[in-house]
């Protein structure tokens, strides 16, 4: 499963995050094991027939980090 997001306004930025459910609104587990310096990921640990719900924060210098972004769901199929 391919995400891609649109980068962070803030200046600052180091990386972001992506963190999955298999419900809306969570709860959400952390699935990029070290912080993702681009704007895109690939989630492989994905089974057909799932729905998947994503959310990303970006983290900044001091590794403060932001609120969840918009939630996005995805169908397996």
């Amino acid at each position: 499963m391919n995400l891609g997001w649109s980068p962070s306004v803030s200046n600052g930025v180091a990386g972001y995050n992506v963190y999955r459910a298999l419900q809306s609104g969570g709860p959400f587990t952390k699935v990029n094991a070290s912080l993702d310096a681009t704007t895109n990921f690939t989630d492989s640990n994905v089974s057909v027939g799932n729905t998947y719900f994503y959310v990303v924060t970006a983290v900044g210098n001091g590794n403060v980090e932001s609120v969840f972004s918009g939630q996005l769901s995805i169908v397996v199929n």
